[in-house]
């Protein structure tokens, strides 16, 4: 079954194609956000008012009115109690709305990652893939936390102090509307094509700083070894060199713009527009000195949306490219799944004219039949680069084959339900991943219900048992806090992972790559005495393990060049043969060998 037959019919699961679809879900929370704090700010104004009638009320020359007073005086303190309420009430529901956002980006980005293939995960540097997940997702919170609160407290308070202030004297308001209108025409300057395009610039050096640093770390073993630290912080130096410049540039562009800004919302700039203004209306017999007051209270506060615009401004543009950014990873398509999904009858394994490129134009699999019986185990034999590990990943599905198929228990992998498909194929692979849990955990990851004493069996048979004993808590150890492995003991934790789960269909990608000799010898034993039924996948990089495969696959380029039983290709004196000879290693014991080979 081709993946390209246009008779199939397959669900894609769509991922929002905008910020706001993303954002969706939690507009509810939003507008309850908005509503406390628009309440909190509009009672925030009451105690300036009060202080603004009060001081028209003293020094106007009419009797002073008590009653008028009192009620000013309590109007003001309402005011601020409320005030206080409401906008702790919208700091902690946008703190929650935030949370929640960003729990769901991440379980988003999570269930994407999980489903999308390892081919188009390879494209993007772990570097990158981390900050989508880490710092993107957090760069979120400014934007929800802080800034509806911000600007709608900076937006609502001017607009009633302004409507206030035209009652007392249109004129002045106008005048002390001048900081505003300088300040706003400075706002276009901020959002030019090129400073945009140093934003993009700065983003892109943030992302290969942080990925020159996760390649740094992860290979500094190898960096020590081989003398080349001095090559390897030069690509480090490079991309922090190539930041600061994209820095420089960026600040430099926006640093005179913003010290402008600065000025006209600045209090003593404002005041000096006010009070000249004032004079001159107060002097020309136009206005009383007693409304001035107003204006030098309230006068301060219509600056506040630019303020808030300035400094809410880099919040805003970071926010966004960040929801970009996580909308890219979510836009990855994932594997398409059956609409109707099959059920395997049995667990023969069979690859049907399987050819498979991560490029167009590039196979790294150029047209293999394969069949894989169960209770056999089949070794995947071939010089570097000849696709043996591409081959291991079709059974697991981490990719699906560009032509021909992959079928189990005569479905086609793609028509398999993924839970199904993992409860019948179990992988172990050369690069182990455990995690911060306990060692039990770790083995049980596949089968959580697991009883201790199914545990330990699995973790004996992949001999790995003794070693859990000696550590500070045995089974409950916490692995990556309060004890380590080394990687041929966190491969026979995979291994017994592996065990447990019990699936019929076993896929080792060198599985014992650093295990000892000793233990290599008792893993290949317990999995001889564990074969069963079950269909087992083997890459043997360590000769000694064909001993007790059924069936050896020799590849080359792609193709299969040879296969048989181990004997028989040595005793034909062909590749594999020569590729036996050529990779023999020195501990390899005359026991090791398969029957027939030349001692």
């Amino acid at each position: 079954m081709n993946a390209a037959d246009p008779a199939l019919t397959r669900r894609r699961a769509a991922p929002p194609d905008a910020a706001p679809a993303l954002l969706r879900p939690h507009l509810p929370g939003f507008a309850a956000v908005v509503i406390l704090q628009v309440i909190g700010a509009l009672a925030g104004l009451a105690p300036l008012l009060a202080v603004a009638e009060l001081g028209r009320a003293l020094l106007a020359p009419e009797p002073i009115d008590d009653g008028h007073v009192r009620t000013v005086v309590i109007a003001g303190a309402a005011g601020l109690l409320a005030r206080l309420l409401f906008t702790a009430a919208s700091s902690g529901l946008a703190h929650l709305v935030d949370d929640r956002v960003q729990l769901s980006f991440r379980r988003l980005l999570a269930a994407r990652l999980g489903r999308v293939p390892i081919g188009r995960l390879t494209r993007r540097r772990t570097g990158e893939l981390a900050k989508v997940v880490g710092d993107d997702v957090s760069a979120v919170h400014p934007f929800i936390a802080h800034t509806p609160g911000e600007l709608v407290s900076a937006f609502v308070v001017p607009l009633v102090s302004l409507a206030y202030l035209f009652t007392v004297d249109w004129r002045l308001t106008l005048v002390s509307l001048i900081p505003v209108a300088l300040a706003l025409a400075l706002v276009p300057l901020m959002m030019t094509p090129g400073r945009l395009r140093d934003q993009k610039a700065f983003d892109a050096a943030m992302g290969r700083i942080a990925n020159s640093a996760v390649e740094f770390v992860q290979g500094i073993a190898v960096v020590k070894a081989f003398g080349g630290s001095e090559r390897a912080h030069r690509r480090f130096r490079a991309a922090t060199d190539d930041f600061a410049d994209v820095f420089v540039r960026l600040v430099r562009g926006l640093a005179g713009i913003g010290a402008a800004m600065q000025v006209f919302v600045s209090p003593p700039f404002v005041l000096l527009v006010v009070l000249t203004g004032g004079a001159v209306l107060v002097t020309g017999g136009s206005m009383a000195a007693a409304d001035l007051l107003p204006f030098l209270l309230l006068g301060l506060g219509l600056t506040a949306p630019v303020a808030a615009l300035g400094h809410g401004f880099d919040d805003m543009q970071a926010a966004h490219r960040a929801v970009g950014r996580i909308r890219d990873v979510l836009a990855e398509e994932p594997l398409p799944e059956p609409a109707n999904a099959a059920a395997p009858a049995g667990h023969r394994v069979e690859l049907r004219g399987v050819r498979f490129g991560y490029e167009p134009g590039h196979e790294v699999l150029r047209g293999i039949d394969l069949t894989l019986e169960p209770g056999t185990v089949t070794a995947l034999v071939g010089p570097s680069n000849s696709g043996k590990s591409t081959l291991v990943q079709l059974l697991p599905r981490f990719f699906d084959p560009t032509h021909g198929s992959v079928v189990l228990g005569g479905a086609d992998l793609r028509d398999l339900d993924a839970r199904e498909l993992y409860r019948t194929v179990s992988f172990v692979f050369q690069d182990v991943r455990l995690l911060r849990a306990s060692v039990a955990e770790n083995i049980a990851l596949a089968v959580p219900h697991a009883d201790r004493d199914a545990v330990a069996r699995a973790a004996r048979l992949a001999n790995i048992h003794d070693r859990v004993l000696e550590l500070p808590r045995g089974y409950d150890t916490v692995l990556g806090e309060e004890a380590g492995l080394s990687g041929g003991e966190a491969q026979r934790v995979a291994l017994a992972r592996a065990l447990l789960a019990d699936a019929p269909v076993l896929v080792l990608d060198e599985a014992t790559a650093f295990a000892d000799p000793h233990t290599e010898h008792a893993v290949r034993r317990a999995l001889a005495t564990l074969k069963g039924d079950r269909t087992v996948l083997v890459i043997a990089h360590r000769l000694e393990t064909i001993a007790d495969a059924d069936t050896v696959v020799m590849l080359e380029e792609g193709t299969i060049a040879e296969r048989g039983a181990p004997a028989e290709l040595l005793a034909r004196d062909g590749k594999f043969a020569a590729f036996w000879r050529s990779q023999r290693t020195d501990d390899t014991t005359p026991e090791d060998a398969p029957r027939g080979e030349p001692r």
